[in-house]
């Protein structure tokens, strides 16, 4: 029993390490990234986010590039406000991490609807 809890728990860790480095790609390798904002002139709520790109092809959805955007996108508001500040956002995000174990990436894109809620 006390194999499969552990299993569970490395489980939680390497999609949360994920989520980490991924978005610590996305801080330091910010010029690779456009925001809604660069793309279009128009103003809403989600103007500071990173733009996706389109992609019609699965293979291209399910890699890193797009991967990232929609990851970095998904993080709480006081947390992607520390982007310019890689320190802080760093130990922010791995306390974020630490508090919420995600398993797959559906509990964690589906994070900020239930957090929303409550």
């Amino acid at each position: 029993m006390q194999g499969t809890v552990q299993k569970i728990r490395n489980t939680a860790r390497i999609y949360s390490q994920y989520i980490f480095s991924i978005s610590i790609f996305v801080i330091k390798n910010k010029h690779l990234f456009y925001t809604n904002n660069q793309i279009h002139s128009i103003h809403t709520r989600f103007k500071a986010n990173l733009h996706p790109p389109t992609a019609n092809l699965t293979k291209f959805q399910k890699g890193v590039y797009y991967s990232a955007v929609k990851i970095f996108n998904n993080l709480p508001h006081n947390i992607e406000d520390l982007a310019n500040e890689i320190i802080l956002f760093r130990n922010a995000l791995k306390r974020f991490l630490l508090i919420n174990s995600f398993y797959n990436s559906e509990e964690y894109f589906n994070y900020r609807r239930y957090s929303i809620q409550n």
